[in-house]
């Protein structure tokens, strides 16, 4: 017997999927290319010039992160817009994640168009003359410029918390949802694990950012 399945259900299924992969992919491989920075402007750079040299860039970056993130971010506000918060009534921990995951939601929609204007588009007025994508060489200098100062800098730790933060707890409800994580037990071990992985990332994606500001980051200047 067939089984029909809602337009929401499967739009739901479509926008926990794409937050795993591949937007969650990606942030790996951004953190990842961030953290290149802890050694150096040279090896920045040379990561930003061997992401630039991909062939056919634009139609990877238009079909692999920005039809996928316009989705994803897109339904996640009328995900937001339905919902109906009881943190009041039931304050469990999980009502309070699911909150948290929405209001990260929306710092992030606003979070990424900034981040992405700024340094893949150079299109923020009063910052940079041009973008990291088109100035591979100049790409530690950019970033750097702009995290020297605070109020640039401070929306980045925001931006970086409240991506891993949705990250890691996506993670979970995807597992949760998906049918591949059954059982209480199972489910909180999976939200420990979750959580320990989102302390873990916070970490490399800040430690990467101070590198931008501090030779070899926070903690190799901890380490010095």
């Amino acid at each position: 017997m067939a089984i029909r399945l809602s337009r929401t259900f499967v739009l739901r299924k479509l926008h926990q999927l794409s937050g795993i992969f591949p937007l969650g992919i990606f942030l790996l491989e951004h953190f990842y290319t961030n953290s290149k920075a802890l050694t150096g402007a040279a090896d920045f750079n040379n990561a930003v010039r061997d992401l630039q040299s991909i062939p056919y860039i634009l139609f990877v970056e238009i079909g692999g992160i920005f039809i996928p993130l316009i989705y994803h971010a897109v339904y996640g506000l009328v995900i937001t817009m339905e919902a109906r918060p009881n943190n009041l009534a039931y304050p469990y921990p999980r009502n309070w994640f699911y909150l948290v995951q929405r209001i990260t939601g929306v710092i992030l929609f606003f979070f990424i168009i900034f981040h992405v204007l700024n340094f893949r588009f150079g299109m923020v007025p009063g910052l940079n003359e041009t973008s990291v994508a088109h100035a591979p060489d100049q790409a530690f200098q950019i970033v750097s410029r702009e995290f020297h100062m605070w109020w640039i800098f401070l929306i980045y730790m925001v931006g970086i918390t409240a991506t891993v933060w949705h990250f890691a707890n996506g993670i979970w409800l995807f597992l949760v949802d998906w049918g591949i994580t059954i059982g209480e037990r199972a489910q909180r071990l999976t939200g420990y694990a979750c959580i320990a992985f989102g302390v873990l990332l916070l970490l490399v994606g800040v430690n990467a950012a101070v590198a931008f500001i501090r030779d070899g980051g926070l903690i190799g200047g901890l380490i010095h």
